[in-house]
């Protein structure tokens, strides 16, 4: 794929439903990973026509610790960036909106989800709405400010599938290439050699551990998350199993709980539910463990790319596709106690989608049976299951199961 659009200009695909919240909400909260492009985002879509502040200015963050009022005073509309280095800002704000309910005044940015972190009290409930900026996908990095062809996907009848997918536009592409450089603007979008990659995410990483990880809460011993960062790293699609993975990395269960969640929490770490409804067989109920960004996650484990990856650069855009939609979507994945398992469900109104990922250029009929499981299992619920491959073919493997390349739609 040809990059050609620069880093600055390239459309995000939250932009719309940003816009569209700021012109209902007193207040909108945009969290994501650091060095996703909020602040860019906020830039391109609303330039100069607010105020910009930024708690990394330590000026302001102890203005917002002492006097946080004193920020907006002014009326008019406000940026607050990294909102989570003070989380009592909140409470500052909710203030503010009960004086003056002003729809787009406060735009929030933050890189830490902030409805998981324990010292934040004040949701803003009924005064903003929740927007999620991820790493960006395939097709916003080819400037098309858009995540995966999942909404064409859904509102065509099933037997139709084919033809609309083999009659896209869509380019082939290796990748394992894109696993290598994830979807953070710098090192997707500006290096182009792997070397300067390595070094953007050596420093990516290291300020992490070392600033913004004592944002959320205070770890004295570095190396051992660091080391359990790089196990988690190396169980990407697999079923999360905290005792385990702490006797592998010398740690009590409870802290590696307690680490897990701060990684989730910081948008590194991603935990996919089970889906299960209320029926007779017993599903396991454990989440899988996948990664932000997969370029993250191979310079933390070494790892070469495999099937997991490719697993994880789909379920990256499923996610990217879901937090842009005003209607909900449900992800998860299905995984019973003998065994059968869907990579991920994706669940939209009454309806359920099943998808299989596998690393290889020619899916055989038996790659189906697990979807053709789930199909039975759920009846008039389930769609036809998506097999997606590395190969160039569009076909019908079996009845109701539909085999095409990942690059058709992400």
């Amino acid at each position: 794929m040809i990059i050609i659009h620069g880093m600055n200009t390239l459309p995000r695909l939250v932009a719309r439903a940003l816009s569209e919240r700021l012109r209902v909400m007193p207040a909108v909260v945009v969290t994501g990973a650091r060095q996703t492009g909020k602040s860019t985002l906020a830039e391109q879509l609303l330039p100069g026509h607010r105020r910009y502040l930024t708690l990394d200015d330590f000026d302001v963050l102890e203005l917002a610790r002492r006097e946080p009022e004193a920020l907006f005073v002014d009326p008019g509309p406000v940026t607050l960036d990294e909102v989570q280095r003070e989380p009592g800002m909140l409470a500052a704000v909710k203030r503010a909106i009960d004086r003056n309910r002003t729809p787009g005044r406060f735009l929030l940015a933050g890189s830490a989800n902030l409805l998981l972190m324990r010292r934040v009290s004040e949701s803003l409930a009924g005064r903003a709405s929740y927007l999620t900026l991820w790493p960006m996908t395939r097709r916003e990095q080819a400037g098309q400010g858009q995540a995966g062809r999942w909404e064409e996907l859904i509102a065509t009848p099933d037997d139709e599938w084919r033809e609309l997918l083999t009659d896209g536009d869509d380019t082939p592409e290796d990748w394992r290439a894109l696993a290598r450089r994830g979807g953070f603007p710098t090192p997707a979008i500006e290096l182009k050699r792997p070397a300067d990659r390595a070094i953007w995410f050596d420093g990516f990483v290291r300020t992490y551990l070392e600033r913004d990880l004592q944002d959320l809460a205070s770890i004295g011993v570095l190396p051992d998350f660091r080391r359990l960062m790089r196990a988690a790293c190396l169980r990407i699609g697999q079923v999360l199993n905290q005792t385990e993975l702490g006797r592998d990395v010398a740690l009590p269960q409870p802290t590696v709980h307690r680490w897990l969640n701060l990684l989730e929490t910081s948008y590194l770490l991603v935990r996919l539910p089970a889906y299960s409804v209320n029926r007779t067989k017993r599903l396991i109920k454990a989440p899988k463990i996948y990664w932000g960004d997969t370029g993250v996650a191979m310079h933390l484990s070494g790892a070469e790319a495999d099937g997991a990856h490719l697993e994880n650069l789909v379920l990256h855009d499923l996610l990217a596709w879901r937090d842009s939609r005003i209607e909900r979507a449900e992800l998860g994945h299905w995984r019973t106690a003998v065994g059968d398992e869907v990579d991920f469900v994706v669940e939209t109104g009454s309806q359920l989608l099943p998808i299989e990922v596998k690393a290889t250029t020619r899916p055989r009929l038996r790659d189906c049976a697990h979807l053709r499981t789930f199909q039975a299992e759920y009846g008039d619920k389930a769609r036809a299951g998506l097999l997606l491959h590395t190969g160039s073919t569009v076909e019908w493997l079996a009845p109701g199961v539909l085999a095409a390349p990942w690059w058709r739609l992400l």
